[in-house]
């Protein structure tokens, strides 16, 4: 297997950089440092380190190679137009850094326009590779490839460390490295990819720091959160509920070691961001979009983009609208698009993915079920992040795209319930048929051999 996946690496980095001249060549060997960097990172993991090592090789390549194919054939605005938008600001905010103030103009245009309400660290991340190797849209591609294929890892420590199951954790990763929007929103240069790590390892973070106070995940935690901030500042808020939240349910039993560890934790936190401004960005963001006429806006325009939107006549601009808007929004933040939907070639490609998404939800509600049922402190950050997050876009969701896009940020975790689904239906059915078997034993019958079976 590591000799296939190597063969398969090489050829498909050699012919990226032969039909790419003058971007491929570069833009393969930056990802390939970045990929290694994970890579031993990973490595340091003594148990499941060859299983996560291939399962991120073989997520990497398949990203590496989507993401190829969107640059060839000018894909970006039929998937995702940002991806030019970071790449025109971006390059505008390197400029700069080079002193041509000329390009000051776009960068502030950003600045007062999308970048009010985050995704200024995408024009960061950018400009720094631009500042590397030159303008370079296929190199942010990858990067974004190796962020996505990252979080793999990341989602089977959290499902290991919630569960202690490995076949879980297994069949979480392997959900999140080939799931294909998942794959889809991590190939392009968009911010989804680095939104997703970024919650994943957060959460990871905050479920280390729920058995033990450690200054590595705390460090880890405090980053993740400033950089969620820099691209979607209002999960910052939702995120940081869910630790408080997780905190206050207790991880593990509580006790007065416990207790005082997780009130320092919480603490060194609050000051963390405090001091480095991310809750004084964040009160400005607040200000700005976080009351319902804002959400109305948002909502309102969403709905009224082409054949997509849905829900024009609704209002969530008073409590009652919002509340009365979330079953309708729910319904298309999980579901959508649905067949009748399909009447474009971008809807109907997601139809494959969406028969599979279907046929898990019934493992879905088992899953939840049960970690609700037997792991509800272990999960509890994973719970409530999950929880208020769905809530959220399912008010200001009014287009099936955007439904559609944002609804990669919970399935990372969804499929981790997923997997808990599967793992105990199918331990039921074998147990079942363990006592059948044992049953017909017990009463004398012992099965045929098919060679005697008819003497």
């Amino acid at each position: 297997m590591n000799s296939l996946l190597a063969l398969v690496s090489l050829i498909l980095c050699l012919s990226i950089a032969w039909m790419i001249p003058g971007y491929g060549a570069s833009a393969i060997v930056l990802c390939a440092i970045f990929a290694a960097l994970v890579g031993t990172v990973v490595s340091q993991l003594k148990e499941n380190s060859n299983f996560l090592l291939r399962i991120f090789l073989g997520a990497l390549l398949v990203r590496i190679l989507v993401g190829t194919i969107i640059y060839i054939f000018n894909l970006q605005d039929f998937f995702g137009s940002d991806a030019n938008t970071y790449d025109f600001f971006g390059f505008a905010l390197f400029k700069v850094w080079n002193g041509e103030q000329f390009y000051q103009h776009y960068v502030n245009q950003f600045a007062g326009g999308e970048g009010m309400g985050g995704g200024w660290g995408m024009l960061y991340l950018v400009a720094v590779v631009y500042s590397l190797i030159g303008r370079n849209m296929l190199a942010i591609q990858f990067i974004n490839a190796v962020i996505g294929a990252a979080t793999v890892p990341v989602i089977f420590l959290c499902a290991l460390h919630i569960f202690n199951n490995l076949r879980v954790a297994r069949i979480s990763a392997i959900f999140v490295a080939f799931y294909p929007s998942l794959v889809l929103w991590s190939s392009q240069g968009l911010k989804d990819g680095p939104i997703i790590f970024l919650i994943g390892l957060s959460v990871l973070a905050t479920l280390k720091l729920g058995e033990r106070l450690s200054v590595k995940y705390l460090s880890v935690l405090v980053f993740s959160l400033i950089a969620l901030l820099s691209l979607r500042f209002y999960i910052l808020y939702l995120m940081v509920a869910a630790i408080a939240g997780a905190f206050i349910i207790g991880m593990r039993a509580i006790t007065a070691q416990s207790f005082a560890r997780q009130f320092v934790i919480v603490v060194l936190l609050g000051v963390s961001l405090t001091y480095l401004g991310a809750f004084r960005y964040a009160s400005t963001q607040y200000e700005t979009f976080g009351n319902l006429e804002a959400l109305q806006r948002s909502r309102l325009d969403a709905a009224q983009q082409g054949e997509s939107g849905f829900g024009r006549d609704i209002d969530v601009s008073t409590t009652s609208g919002a509340i009365s808007a979330i079953p309708l929004g729910l319904t298309y933040l999980l579901f959508a698009p649905f067949p009748w939907q399909l009447a474009s070639l971008r809807q109907s490609i997601t139809l494959p993915e969406m028969i599979i998404w279907w046929a898990s939800f019934p493992f879905l509600v088992v899953g939840l079920w049960f970690t609700i049922k037997f792991r509800l402190r272990q999960a509890s950050p994973v719970l409530i992040f999950t929880a208020m997050l769905t809530l959220m876009y399912s008010l200001f969701q009014g287009n099936v795209g955007n439904a559609y896009r944002h609804r990669a940020q919970l399935l990372i975790f969804l499929f981790i319930f997923v997997a808990v689904g599967y793992v105990l239906t199918k331990e039921r059915r074998e147990d079942k048929k363990r006592r059948e078997l044992a049953a017909r034993q017990h009463l004398g019958f012992r099965p045929v051999h098919p060679s005697t079976s008819n003497m």
